[in-house]
């Protein structure tokens, strides 16, 4: 068998796209050529791949495999034009980043704007996505690397370890809660709460520690950023639990504050997510080097 990159790159491009005609538009194709290039690919696998109606394509159970599977190669291509480009082992790429929203609001800014700084020659692509997504991305091919924070137990990942994330309580100055001391979840119940949209990486990680409580959260609003909630929080209309970096950062300005919460998954391990490190091209390797701590030497954790 054998199955052509270009095929199997207007396929992804189908998939992503809500029609066939859309999908060969994105890769420069007319439908009628794109059809029969999609029709050569099911040929050759011997079976169906889309589902073709009036209102765009569906993939079939077999074109969902053969999606994950044309993703990760079509990845590694990239990876193998980059490495033998001119300037590819350290200089030049394109990276795509899967990170959750603690990472792209509070510490990948600066580590981003320092690397590309000094390689001209990197692109990046950073999406804020929830740690399933994230973990998904990872092993379909879809991202580079994903960065999350929390236990990480899907297989065929190599996990580093690459720092710690406390989440804390924010609270109006003069709050109830505000007893200049540690409190646990089951103390803040009762208390409407500001949180995070729903899907957001944190969101779901407070929703399912107050489900283990036995209790619901009592959402009063929830909002797109940590600023927008810390303002909310000061001007009375909830609590909040937030990344103690951001805490600390929006109580510079607002009138907050911070208070500890004493449970043991409030402090949460931030890893960053590849499927095979000795695969990935130098631009990204630097990247992930620069990102994880010196002391540690290997890195990588079996996922």
């Amino acid at each position: 068998m054998h199955v052509d990159f270009k095929d199997l790159a207007l396929f992804i491009q189908i998939a992503e796209a809500p029609s066939l005609t859309q999908g060969a538009r994105r890769a420069f194709l007319s439908p009628a050529a794109a059809s029969v290039r999609i029709k050569a690919l099911e040929a050759q696998l011997g079976t169906h791949l889309l589902y073709r109606a009036s209102r765009g394509t569906e993939l079939t159970e077999a074109g969902q495999r053969l999606l994950k599977h044309a993703r990760v190669i079509m990845r590694q291509v990239g990876y193998l034009k980059t490495e033998f480009d001119e300037y590819g082992a350290d200089g030049s790429g394109h990276i795509r980043i899967f990170a959750n929203t603690t990472a792209v609001t509070e510490f990948l800014p600066e580590i981003l704007a320092g690397y590309l700084g000094r390689n001209p020659g990197v692109t990046i692509d950073l999406q804020e996505r929830s740690s399933r997504d994230i973990v998904r991305g990872v092993l379909e091919g879809s991202t580079d690397l994903g960065i999350t924070a929390g236990t990480i137990t899907a297989k065929d990942l190599e996990v580093i370890h690459f720092s710690t994330d406390r989440v804390v309580l924010v609270v109006p100055v003069g709050h109830p809660l505000d007893r200049g001391q540690p409190l646990r979840l089951a103390d803040t119940l009762e208390y409407h709460q500001v949180g995070l949209q729903e899907g957001s990486t944190l969101h779901e990680f407070v929703r399912e520690h107050a489900e283990q409580a036995g209790r619901n959260l009592s959402w009063r609003i929830q909002v797109s950023s940590f600023e927008a909630l810390c303002r909310m929080v000061e001007a009375g209309v909830g609590i909040g639990i937030i990344p103690q970096s951001a805490a600390l950062r929006h109580q510079k300005t607002l009138r907050l504050s911070v208070v500890q919460l004493d449970e043991p998954w409030a402090l949460r391990e931030r890893s960053i997510l590849v499927r095979d490190f000795d695969a990935l091209p130098g631009c990204v390797k630097a990247l992930i080097n620069l990102m994880r701590p010196a002391s540690d030497d290997s890195g990588k954790q079996p996922g």
